[in-house]
């Protein structure tokens, strides 16, 4: 360094740290890929300390995962309730709702389906139907209260409605421990779904679950990006003041996003208890709540990009498995991971909305 340089006064060279007006998307995808980037690494580097071989690590999450078929048909299978919740994050986040009961409408979505079935409601061929529109309306129903407390009374939704997924828990519980409990077991499950009940099969072991997923994630893109409502609720996602200013009816547009996220929730209720364990069990909704969290932050709430990142916490779900039966690695470490992503995304976010900048200081 010059003699120059070191005599220069340390007033030359100070740094500011200014809000970002707008960034170009590629520059947003860019900062988003190199965050989830750093998350995988240091995901990889706590499974090696873990005790997974560094090698195994690529063969495990991509290779014995993505391009065998029957690991495959596991990510799809398993992608479909996590396009639903992931979706149901994005739908609330967009509208400033702080939606965090999505596992409470989920459980609420899949005893409304199972309540058709315990009181056999309507024709056979009508039962799944039915069950579909019970889980839809239970999990809107579950999600009506802490939208109207937060429109209402202002009472701040974070604690609404994690305190109303506590409840719906105690009343899971009452029911697989009680009325609903299956006569012919003592674990804490209702009977089997009936043949037609269950979500149907198509063929090399995928269900009706996925095309309903796909079909969804198309509604919801409509919605938000080509209907009127939508147009409302980007307003109100950029600035509920100034959309309320000019005329937007900011608070019928927030019920309306809650309540469909609330029924998508439902839906994965259903996905899950009619498509994968074939009946309601205690803890069919362990991690999805977090889960579609997580996938509505990596999408920064985008509907097409919720349903690939479902793709991608499908595949932690199946290849985690597979470290659990091969390599003892607890289920929690996959948890870990998930919130090693999420910490790392939002962090991104920062770089995104702020920029340092530097000026040039006076004498």
């Amino acid at each position: 360094m010059s003699d120059f340089a070191l005599q220069r006064p340390l007033t030359k060279r100070r740094y500011t740290l200014e809000v970002r007006q707008q960034m170009a998307w590629h520059w947003q995808a860019l900062i988003l890929a190199g965050s989830m980037i750093l998350g995988l690494l240091i995901s990889g580097t706590i499974l090696v300390v873990a005790g997974v071989p560094a090698g195994e690590l690529l063969n495990e999450f991509v290779i014995l995962t993505l391009f065998d078929s029957q690991s495959l048909t596991s990510v799809l299978f398993q992608a479909s309730p996590l396009i639903m919740v992931g979706l149901a994050g994005c739908l609330a986040f967009r509208a400033k709702f702080w939606n965090l009961g999505l596992e409470g409408q989920m459980i609420f979505g899949a005893i409304g389906a199972t309540a058709i079935t315990m009181w056999d409601i309507g024709a056979p061929s009508m039962r799944l139907p039915l069950m579909i529109a019970a889980a839809m309306a239970c999990g809107l129903l579950w999600a009506v209260a802490p939208v109207l407390l937060r429109l209402k009374l202002q009472v701040n939704e974070i604690v609404s409605t994690l305190m109303l997924n506590y409840i719906a828990i105690n009343v899971l519980l009452h029911l697989m421990y009680g009325a609903w409990k299956d006569p012919k077991d003592a674990f804490p499950y209702s009977p089997k779904y009936e043949s037609f009940e269950l979500l149907p099969e198509l063929g090399n072991g995928l269900s009706l679950s996925i095309p309903i997923a796909i079909g969804i994630a198309l509604l919801v893109l409509w919605f938000v990006n080509i209907s009127r409502a939508g147009l409302y609720l980007r307003f109100v996602d950029k600035s509920p003041k100034v959309a309320s200013a000019v005329g937007v009816p900011v608070a019928k547009t927030i019920l309306m996003a809650v309540l469909f996220s609330g029924a998508l929730a439902g839906l994965a209720g259903l996905m899950v208890a009619a498509g994968q364990e074939g009946r309601l069990t205690h803890s069919f909704y362990v991690g999805y709540g977090f889960s579609g969290i997580l996938i509505a932050f990596l999408a920064r709430n985008n509907p097409i990009a919720a349903t690939c990142a479902a793709l991608l916490i499908a595949t932690l779900f199946v290849a985690g498995r597979s470290l659990q039966v091969f390599y003892q690695i607890p289920f929690a470490m996959v948890q870990l991971i998930q919130a090693v992503l999420v910490i790392c995304v939002a962090s991104s976010d920062f770089f995104i909305r702020h920029r340092i900048r530097r000026v040039q200081g006076g004498d």
